[in-house]
């Protein structure tokens, strides 16, 4: 499905990834889940590490929100860091999370998605559709902000998930 255009495709697109990326987690044996580790080279080395991702970034998105519609900068994409240096800030937030349980994360993670989907219902169309609405989100929309954090991402994490179980039935 393209980007959301609409509050209601938006809330459709942001479930249904959300939904279908838990889905294909229990998809997984119980020991891939917990102890696998992805065997392709990158930064996220288990299933714990990608929600964690997702998480932190729910959180950030949260946080740009809050600091925005209070009328103040926030700092996109967290402080010290811009849209260049991402690579950076994924692996401090890959640090972050290191002790964190795949249980513990998982129950983070919909905790914060549902934090979104509540601030997703807040807005009507034209808030969260409007390009310039809000000075924080600079020439995009909130709802542009709102679908890189949920739907978009969940899409990412659905695509390496696939890697992975891909690589454990060649094994």
């Amino acid at each position: 499905m393209p980007r959301p255009k609409n509050k209601d495709e938006l809330l459709e697109l942001s479930n249904s990834n959300f939904n279908k990326m838990l889905e294909l987690i229990e998809s997984f044996g119980e020991e891939e889940i917990t102890n696998g580790k992805i065997p392709f080279e990158d930064r996220d080395k288990n299933i714990r590490d990608i929600l964690a991702h997702l998480h932190q970034w729910h959180l950030m998105m949260l946080d740009w929100y809050k600091v925005g519609m209070n009328g103040e900068k926030p700092n996109i994409p967290a402080k010290g860091y811009t849209f260049k240096t991402t690579p950076e800030l994924n692996q401090e937030i890959w640090k972050k999370y290191q002790t964190t349980k795949y249980s513990e994360i998982l129950n983070m993670i919909k905790e914060s998605f549902s934090e979104i989907q509540i601030l997703i219902n807040q807005h009507t169309n034209n808030e969260l559709f409007e390009k310039r609405k809000y000075k924080w989100t600079g020439t995009t929309s909130l709802g542009s902000y709102l679908t890189s954090a949920s739907s978009s991402h969940y899409d990412w994490a659905m695509k390496k998930l696939r890697k992975y179980k891909k690589a454990l039935k060649t094994k």
